[in-house]
């Protein structure tokens, strides 16, 4: 009877917080841009807790933080207003559901319940805990087997095959993901941010040695990119490995001083430097001062932008941009500077000088795809498809598309191109060879068929 009692109270209490909101309305919802800036504000903090652990690279960790901070300076202002509020529902039905719900409840947990099975503690759900886990695994192994059989047909999808190898890495099956980042890194030509991610496999496949493989990988990237820190780090473990302590935290002490004071990897490079310096023996140095912070937004003035008017935020973002600016004017070989130019130039509707600062980082960086990519979707953002694709633009396109055969900008806009200078065939070879590399029910796969059967009639 006393059970019963207790079900009657919670019951009333469910009924009293069910009754109070319904009575007494809503009030205005939350506008979609606050909604979207607290989400990108998680996705930072997971970006570093996933950098902290290891999870991600020091270059993606980087590369996603400053797109996240991207997306959060664009998420819009106070001008996005939240919903109304909207009127309470009637006493009547509130009363109604407040006495029907619970008896219905009732009823239905006598007629199809078991009341009379004992409590299982937690411990004992472990089975059901595991199986639960496993489906997870499933569906991944699913979509990894899919993903394979279309390989076997288009061997030479690049983006396919990093998709695998990020797919692999995340099942824990390291020497998978470094034979699909193998693939991809002899179908690119030694990307190096490929051959970067080849080498963490390796190592990861090695339990933490940096094996032959993996060495002969980060020095194709020292070579095309001396100051990666991904490299820098994996080349250090390689002395420390071999007994070159001192070298090895040498190493790491310098890249924590040209590192930027938020780089999110620099304290798990100190604790590495702490670690390999007791365990040889060694006095464990004092830590390096790191570098000043990069110029430009970090999270505290990303959060501060988001409270500000339009106006402000675009002055406080362009102020952020000259002094950039005037700083790469002294120092002309910082790659991430130029690219942070252009990112903010792209946030304050300027392609020109955007496709400009971009252009600096390809001089410097001449092997990466990424950048050719941002410098020409920079040049295009403003242009519809009738306006005539720049010769200096086809230029960088060809070298976008002699680094990727297979991306899909490189081969649409030559395309274009071709087809504005009236080369029909050469045009219909570019989009016949995009369509191979498009998903089969995607809008712009419907684009590009529409397209080559206008050059067809």
């Amino acid at each position: 009877m006393l059970v019963w009692l207790v079900f009657a109270v919670l019951a009333a209490l469910v009924v009293a917080l069910v009754i109070w909101p319904l009575a007494a309305g809503r009030g205005a919802t939350p506008a979609r841009a606050a909604y979207d800036r607290a989400v990108y504000r998680d996705q930072l903090k997971e970006i570093a807790g996933d950098a902290e652990r290891g999870l991600l690279s020091p270059a993606e960790a980087a590369s996603a933080r400053l797109e996240v901070e991207r997306r959060l300076l664009a998420s819009g202002g106070d001008g996005e207003r939240g919903a109304p509020p909207t009127r309470s529902t009637p006493l009547a039905l509130t009363v109604v559901l407040a006495v029907l719900v619970p008896l219905a409840a009732v009823a239905v947990y006598l007629v199809h319940g078991s009341p009379r099975i004992p409590d299982q503690p937690y411990e004992a759900r472990a089975a059901e805990r595991v199986a639960a886990n496993a489906k997870g695994g499933l569906d991944l192994d699913k979509a990894v087997a899919a993903l394979q059989e279309r390989l076997k047909a288009e061997p030479g999808n690049v983006e396919g095959w990093l998709l695998l190898a990020r797919s692999e890495s995340k099942r824990s099956r390291w020497q998978e993901s470094a034979d699909a980042y193998h693939t991809a890194l002899t179908l690119t030509k030694d990307r190096t941010d490929i051959a970067a991610a080849y080498a963490e496999m390796l190592v990861m496949a090695a339990d933490g040695i940096v094996t032959p493989a993996a060495h002969a990988a980060l020095d194709i990237v020292i070579a095309h990119d001396p100051k990666n820190p991904s490299a820098r780090y994996y080349l250090a473990l390689a002395d420390a490995q071999a007994g070159n302590t001192k070298a090895a935290i040498d190493a790491w002490q310098t890249l924590i001083a040209e590192a930027p004071a938020d780089a999110p990897w620099a304290q798990m490079v100190r604790q590495r430097v702490a670690d390999t310096a007791k365990a040889a023996g060694f006095p464990v140095p004092a830590p390096s001062a790191p570098a000043p912070a990069s110029p430009g937004p970090n999270a505290d003035d990303v959060a501060a932008a988001a409270q500000l008017t339009p106006d402000q935020r675009n002055e406080m973002i362009r102020g952020m941009v000259e002094r950039l600016a005037a700083r790469l004017k002294d120092a002309p070989d910082d790659v991430q500077g130029w690219l942070r130019l252009g990112r903010a130039y792209d946030v304050l509707k300027e392609p020109e000088k955007a496709a400009d600062a971009y252009a600096q980082a390809a001089k410097l960086k001449p092997d990466d795809p990424a950048i050719l990519a941002s410098e020409v979707d920079a040049i295009m953002s403003d242009r519809s498809p009738a306006d005539p694709v720049p010769e200096t633009t086809v230029a960088v396109l060809k070298e976008l598309q002699a680094l990727d055969a297979n991306d899909p900008r490189a081969l649409w806009y030559l395309g274009l191109a071709a087809a504005q200078a009236h080369q029909i065939e050469e045009a219909k070879a570019y989009w016949q060879k995009l369509l191979t590399v498009l998903p089969p029910d995607s809008a712009d796969r419907k684009m590009v068929s529409d397209a080559l059967a206008v050059l067809s009639n």
